[in-house]
């Protein structure tokens, strides 16, 4: 799978500083860069790698429009508004991934123009394999254990029945007959009762926790999200705000389906009677290595939309789909300005 991935493409407009105007178009966002493309002729007019940002900010022109600027190295400037959903949403996101380019390549960030050689993308791609074969063979074997674990249950609950069988034939039995209870207190065949809990202990953390990573989180809306960790467990899912907080706990019997939009974002559903759903959407740079291993946790609740079908041929041959969904736009957002007024 190319590694430069379209992960979302917001309307916006953009601050064409040489004609001082504003420019309608669309913002796109892939794993490496950022691009800017205009509706009326389809020009990129600004395009530029997510390692040369210097910074981020939000900020308003003339005071008043609410708007995102983006610092380049080399002094470079550029301003966004008119953002839809919404500006915290594009912020947050925009964010998320160039943190993440930094701290989880900070070697490779000075050199991101550089082209890999075929070499090194195939050693990439074969740890990438090493690990979520890993990460998928200890899933089975907490799977095995568990299925174990229910053996020695069912084992104890055959043996706690054959002790009640026992003390029931006693009591039917009437008080004259005089081989009521001497022919049935033979010592019962011992099994080994185990304790279950203790069958349960995790070979690779005290909660089953299997991968944790950071995420950006939408709960219903996608109009407002905030920052968040996703935590994989052999149990369930867990869903954490920036402070630790737990937002929500899904037990793996409780998810209904899990939704994969593209190989950076899914949204997880609990179906209820009578009230709404337990949904959240989350995106993440990390998400692709938690996709192999909610495919092994919930292989039948797994669905894969059209713009993560690039998983799937990614194992076949080296995709070219680079389709970008787009945020649905809020229409209580306010429309932007910027430094210069708009046309």
């Amino acid at each position: 799978m190319s590694r430069d991935v379209c992960i979302h493409t917001w309307p916006c407009t953009y601050y064409l500083e040489p004609k001082r105007r504003w420019v309608t178009g669309q913002l796109s966002l892939t794993s490496l860069s950022l691009r800017f493309m205009t509706d009326s002729t389809g020009e990129i007019l600004v395009s530029f790698p997510l390692s040369s940002i210097v910074e981020i900010k939000k900020e308003a022109s003339h005071f008043i429009f609410s708007s995102i600027t983006i610092l380049e190295k080399g002094h470079a400037k550029h301003w966004f508004s008119s953002l839809r959903p919404s500006r915290n949403v594009v912020f947050s996101i925009i964010e998320h991934f160039w943190r993440e380019l930094l701290l989880s390549q900070p070697g490779a960030v000075a050199d991101a123009s550089v082209p890999r050689t075929r070499g090194e993308e195939l050693t990439g791609l074969m740890a990438g394999s090493q690990k979520r074969l890993e990460d998928t063979a200890r899933v089975l074997h907490h799977q095995g254990q568990q299925l174990d674990s229910v053996m020695r249950g069912l084992d104890k609950m055959e043996s706690d029945l054959e002790v009640a069988d026992r003390l029931l034939t006693e009591l039917e039995s009437p008080a004259w007959w005089p081989f009521s209870s001497k022919l049935w207190k033979t010592p019962p065949e011992t099994k080994p009762r185990e304790d279950v809990s203790m069958t349960s202990c995790e070979p690779f953390g005290k909660e089953g926790i299997l991968i944790k990573i950071p995420a950006v989180i939408s709960h219903r809306t996608e109009s407002h999200v905030k920052p968040g960790r996703l935590t994989v467990l052999v149990s369930g899912l867990e869903i954490h705000d920036s402070s630790s907080l737990l937002m929500h706990r899904f037990e793996r019997e409780d998810v209904d389906d899990i939704k994969v939009h593209s190989p950076y974002e899914i949204s997880i559903r609990q179906r209820f009677i009578g009230k709404p759903d337990m949904a959240y959407r989350l995106i993440s740079a990390k998400m692709p290595e938690v996709i192999p291993i909610l495919e092994v946790q919930f292989s039948k609740k797994m669905e894969l939309l059209e713009d993560a079908l690039v998983l799937r041929s990614a194992r076949t041959s080296s995709p070219a789909e680079k389709s970008c969904s787009v945020w649905h736009a809020d229409p209580e957002e306010d429309e932007g300005a910027g430094p210069g007024g708009r046309e």
